[in-house]
């Protein structure tokens, strides 16, 4: 009998190859299974019991194993026909909490399934881990029917070198019930959360109420949030046991309080109450402030042209930028001295650049002076509104004139213009231009290093080119092909930038890349496949 991997079928043979990547060997794979508590009262367990009590009676007195393992390739369920199949079981310690996944285990009828997203026979020899090679086992993938999203997999086993033919029917059979069970218990969920929301919607207090795959928000809500604060609130809401309460700055630079509540009888759903923080009103009158002097924000990820919009929004001469690069270099006696000093001098601009990297004496320094209105006018450079806390985050919430900048792969129209304006800048010759081609491959690029990505890109185009046509073969290999990121919402393109930065950091070694990330490789798969990850 040969285990080589060539001899395998096709689908088996990749799964042997994914449990190589792992580190795994035949002869151990199973020495250190792990085991982890199991939701016994979530949603897959609820649809998938009754349905298994009725497939396990027909299968009473055989060797037939069922094991239901849930999306994590946790064993939820295990159940065996006969003493002598139980006792196989024992030995292997396969028993419910136990990993299956093939990233643990290696190749077998149900981690595989997570992995592939589709239903296989793993025959005997076929099995990874050497001990497995006594079973014959058919998984098959359960699908929840309103998100698609894969809630575990139906397993069937037994000690037998083939599996009988009659069990992809049979267990396809029990996993149409079960996926029935599942779509009506999320109506019923779906109702209930409804009517939570629908006696809490009646305040005139910001409340959403989010379930598994449903999102209510009142009118209060929908003016309060973003949709970077709604998916945050959607991690929020998946966290709470009961009750849970947290103070967030919203993108919009409002600092707020979420009180989170779990809904019973729901599938994971919970209401959430937004109030924003009551602050006292300035005693100064607006009229009093000269607009002159007001201060300038100017938010957004490393990269976005932030320094750049700074000095163009500095309108009274002459500007005198102080980094926060310099106070770590130079030390904060040093930063504040220099602080002063134009302070004194009481005209042009200051520019903070990098304010929220200051230390908080020295944010309370800039501060002070923000809250006289008096030149020097400030404007502040800092990062994403969201990731401000304490002490900057007030002060950002004291400049009332912003300027936010995105990511530059949520404003893919620019990059014709800024492209032009890069070639210029760079001295290139003025025949030299890049094709519709080349701007719609880079209109479509994640580029999460913003700005500073597309300009490396552009000199290495002008290194190499002077004149003529930039085409898409002349861009960096990694820039050629068209990518959908930017169809995708807010938090999918943040996820999809993680995902990807991972795994160019990892030469594109999904294992490696997967623990870097800590999800696991089944996990990271099904990501790529979603947000369409196909060039790192």
């Amino acid at each position: 009998m040969t285990t080589e991997t060539d001899a395998l079928r096709d689908p088996i043979a990749k799964s042997w190859r994914r449990a190589e990547m792992a580190g795994l060997s035949p002869s151990s794979a199973l020495d250190h299974l792990t085991y982890a508590d199991v939701d016994h009262s979530g949603p897959l367990q609820a649809a998938a019991s009754p349905v298994l009590d009725e497939l396990n009676e027909q299968l009473e007195g055989t060797m037939f194993c069922t094991l239901l393992v849930d999306r994590d390739g946790r064993v939820a369920q295990r159940w065996c026909g006969d003493n002598g199949s139980r006792r196989a079981f024992d030995n292997l310690g396969v028993d419910v909490g136990a990993s299956l996944l093939e990233e643990a285990v290696g190749t077998n009828a149900l981690g595989t399934v997570l992995e592939t997203r589709t239903s296989i026979t793993v025959n005997g020899h076929e099995h990874f881990a050497v001990p497995l090679r006594r079973f014959s086992c058919y998984g098959h993938p359960i699908f929840h029917p309103t998100t698609r999203r894969i809630e575990g997999v139906l397993g069937i086993s037994a000690l037998m070198e083939d599996a009988s033919p009659l069990l992809p029917p049979l267990v396809a059979r029990a996993v149409a019930d079960i996926e029935q069970r599942l779509l009506d218990g999320s109506r019923v969920s779906d109702k209930q959360l409804l009517a939570a929301f629908q006696a809490a919607g009646a305040r005139r207090r910001a409340v959403l109420a989010i379930g598994h795959d449903l999102l209510m928000s009142n009118q209060a809500a929908a003016d309060l949030l973003g949709s970077t604060d709604v998916a945050l609130l959607r991690m929020l809401a998946s966290d709470v046991r009961d009750e849970a309460a947290i103070d967030l700055t919203l993108e919009s630079g409002l600092a707020v309080r979420v009180e989170a509540t779990r809904v019973g009888g729901t599938r994971g759903g919970a209401l959430l109450h937004v109030e924003p923080h009551r602050e006292p009103r300035p005693r100064r009158p607006v009229a009093e402030v000269p607009l002159a002097h007001a201060p300038v924000l100017v938010s957004g990820p490393p990269g976005s042209g932030r320094s750049t919009t700074a000095r163009r929004l500095a309108d009274t001469q002459p500007v005198t930028v102080l980094s926060a690069a310099s106070a770590l270099l130079n030390g904060s006696e040093t930063w504040a001295r220099d602080f002063g000093a134009l302070l004194r001098a009481g005209q042009g601009t200051v520019c903070v650049d990098g304010v929220d990297l200051l230390p908080d004496d020295l944010v309370d320094l800039v501060a002070s002076h923000v809250a006289e209105q008096r030149a020097p006018r400030v404007v502040l450079v800092c990062g994403p509104l969201e990731g401000l806390t304490g002490r900057v985050a007030a002060l950002a919430g004291g400049c009332t004139e912003r300027r936010l900048l995105t990511p530059l792969a949520s404003r893919p129209h620019e990059i014709p213009e800024l492209v032009r304006a890069m070639l210029a800048d760079l001295g290139a010759d003025a025949s030299l231009h890049f094709t519709p081609g080349a701007l719609s491959a880079l209109s479509s690029q994640p580029w999460p290093g913003n700005l500073r990505e597309l300009r490396a890109v552009v000199e290495h185009v002008v290194r190499r080119q002077r004149t003529g046509a930039v085409i898409v073969d002349e861009l960096p290999e990694a820039y050629r092909t068209q990518e959908p990121s930017r169809h995708l919402a807010p938090i999918d393109r943040a996820e999809r930038t993680v995902i990807v930065e991972a795994l160019r950091e990892h030469d594109g070694n999904k294992v490696r890349a997967a623990q870097a990330l800590g999800i696991s490789r089944t996990t990271l798969y099904a990501k790529m496949r979603a947000l369409r990850i196909t060039v790192y």
